[in-house]
């Protein structure tokens, strides 16, 4: 009996294996958690209100009891490689398919509707879901209920090959039982066009049975096989299986399947519409905090979350109030749900989108304000999700104009990511509003003192000489002439000295009694101009930022000392007077994420990222608040 079938061409015209295959390849277990689980969701049993349960199984298998896996070793052997790429993923192949026992994977669903008509076969009819799933390349079955087909993950028709990805020799099975019990099994491998037995075959290869029409001449048919294969092949229970063997070694790793699950659908998980059984583990509504929650499973510290957001999403998610936004395309106007929180400890911001199915679509970036301390998450209605699906990649990993051909529709899917950034933007100006209110918090008196001093300077040197007469009112008289340094001999034009706002000085060996070092006393020592420093008092934190890009020779460091001068209301200063561990009680670098050592009261080798450095001093709780300061660098 012959268990694969390819479709013969007459000539081998791509040399290629499917581009997709690489796509889904480079998503590793994220892409195929998120297919197979959408796959499912949207296979749910319409009239239950009972949570879709997957089992998610990973195991060994010997190759022997794997389907007619020896054909397709074999047509692997007939594959002839024309470039260096696939010649290279021939050879893996052909090195794999000498292991006796494999890795494999399994994804059984249940509270699901299964594939229907599967003993049609091959089938034009929609209702027969088995055919356009098995069969058909870039097709989804589509509901009748426009709203149920709407909320389904899947559009594009081709996540089906992400499984096929997973494997080494790119295979893979789905078993399927149906309402009426009946259980069958199929399987597609994903190959090159290629010669076998002197003829020519397309690329894809079928698990089926192929049977000749009786009633048109030279036309075959498809039909799937009975399932009484291996048990890791059995499905008994309403609903479908897909199995994948010969599995990549890096697809079988628990933990990063945990985390893939609760990163694209802690929502459909917390709304109890997915529960998901890893291995034994269960992943539900009342457990998934318990994992994102677990250090062994996410970073537990919020400041070290810079590239993992899911415990953040689901605590925003759980906590937070709504707020509804309305986002534009310029001719139609969509509202959505945005679980928002500020929070100054959060190191980049992210907007989870999100369908209604409960699927996450990216983490994106809100123009301009990736690096800003919030988190949120974003879900709309049926009519946002239509139009939801239709900006996603064919992955479901992005919203995106690329694959859009009409220029209409593409510049209002533009207007409309842009529309979304700003109306986020706004949410997210308003929170950082109420967190640092303009009732005194922030701390100004550095700014009004040095435009204060900047006025005077400003005001003499516009105003001309004062003439009094005792006879007669004072009056102002302007002096047109010009300073030498400001004349333009050629357009009369005033021309500006910029003052240095970096400034080198001497060191001061007589300020104190600190004692620098002997590589402290090599270094350079600049003052920093009021102008370059912005300072943000919140609570009990004051946020300190340097802009050392001024100075070139500051700017090309990647580390300077930090100290820290007082001054009086007329501009003196006191250096030394200000003891640095008498006023905070921790420095942190905020580029290097690290907390700050403080030695000769200053702040050491802090982090410059092109001429920028930031600090966040905790102060104590008998801080001056009204001191002015000077600030100096070491580098």
């Amino acid at each position: 009996m012959t268990y694969w079938n390819f479709s013969p061409i007459p000539n081998i015209e791509e040399s290629n294996f499917n581009k997709i295959l690489e796509r889904f390849y480079n998503l590793k277990i994220s892409g195929l958690i998120r297919e197979n689980l959408q796959n499912s969701l949207d296979g749910r049993l319409l009239e239950s209100k009972d949570p879709v349960r997957i089992i998610i199984k990973t195991g060994m298998i010997k190759s022997k009891n794997v389907p007619g896996i020896d054909e397709v070793i074999s047509r692997i052997h007939s594959l002839k490689g024309r470039n260096s790429y696939t010649t290279e993923a021939i050879n893996h192949m052909v090195k794999m398919a000498k292991e006796e026992e494999v890795h494999y994977i399994s994804f059984e669903d249940i509270n699901t509707r299964g594939l229907s008509g599967a003993k049609n076969g091959q089938s034009d009819s929609i209702k027969d879901t088995w055919a356009i799933y098995a069969y058909n390349k870039g097709v989804h079955s589509e509901e009748e209920d426009e709203a149920v087909e709407t909320s389904r993950g899947g559009s594009h028709g081709v996540g089906k090959i992400a499984s096929n990805a997973a494997s080494d020799l790119n295979v893979m099975y789905f078993a399927n039982c149906d309402e009426f019990g009946e259980q069958h099994l199929g399987g597609t491998v994903q190959l090159i066009e290629h010669e076998y037995q002197d003829q020519s075959y397309r690329s894809t290869g079928y698990f089926a049975k192929l049977e000749r029409l009786e009633t048109e001449k030279n036309k075959t048919k498809f039909y799937p096989f009975n399932n009484n294969f291996d048990e890791v092949f059995e499905k008994k229970t309403r609903g479908l299986k897909i199995i994948i063997p010969f599995l990549r070694k890096e697809y079988s790793d628990q933990r990063e399947i945990i985390r893939s699950v609760c990163d694209s659908f802690f929502v459909s998980i917390i709304l109890n519409k997915l529960e998901v059984d890893v291995n034994g583990k269960l992943i539900n509504a009342s457990t998934i905090e318990d994992y994102v929650k677990d250090p062994e499973y996410y970073t537990q510290n919020i400041a070290d979350m810079k590239n993992e957001f899911t415990p953040l999403y689901v605590n925003t998610y759980l906590k937070e109030k709504p707020k509804e936004i309305s986002v534009s395309d310029g001719k139609k106007d969509y509202t959505f749900n945005l679980y928002f929180r500020y929070d100054e400890e959060i190191p980049k911001g992210r907007v989870a989108i999100v369908r209604t199915i409960g699927m996450k679509i990216e983490d994106k970036k809100v123009k301009n304000k990736a690096n800003q301390p919030f988190n949120a998450v974003l879900i709309g209605g049926m009519k946002e999700d239509a139009y939801l699906k239709s900006l996603e990649n064919e992955s479901h990993t992005e919203l995106s104009v690329d694959h859009m051909k009409d220029p209409e529709l593409q510049k209002r899917a533009k207007r409309f990511i842009n529309n979304l950034s700003r109306e986020i933007t706004i949410i997210l100006d308003e929170a950082i509003r109420e967190q640092n209110p303009t009732d005194g918090k922030m701390d100004t008196k550095d700014i009004l003192y040095v435009s204060e001093i900047q006025l005077k300077k400003e005001v003499s040197k516009a105003m001309g000489a004062v003439v009094i007469d005792k006879k007669k009112p004072v009056i102002k008289v302007q002096d047109d002439s010009l300073p030498p340094n400001e004349k333009n001999t050629n357009k009369g034009e005033r021309k500006r000295k910029t003052p240095d706002l970096i400034k080198p000085v001497r060191r001061d060996t007589a300020a104190g009694d600190d004692v620098d070092t002997p590589e402290e006393q090599s270094l350079s020592l600049y003052t920093v101009h009021p102008n370059t420093v912005e300072r943000v008092v919140i609570g009990d934190k004051e946020i300190v930022r340097f802009n050392l890009s001024s100075n070139k020779d500051v700017k090309k460091a990647s580390i300077c000392n930090v100290g820290i001068s007082i001054i009086d209301g007329m501009g003196k200063e006191y250096r030394n007077a200000f003891r640095l561990d008498e006023n905070y009680s921790e420095v942190h670098d905020k580029l290097a994420n690290a907390k700050c050592s403080l030695k000769n009261n200053k702040i050491n080798k802090v982090t410059i990222n092109q001429g920028v450095a930031e600090l966040t001093f905790k102060l104590k709780s008998d801080y001056n608040r009204a001191l002015k300061f000077v600030y100096y660098v070491e580098v």
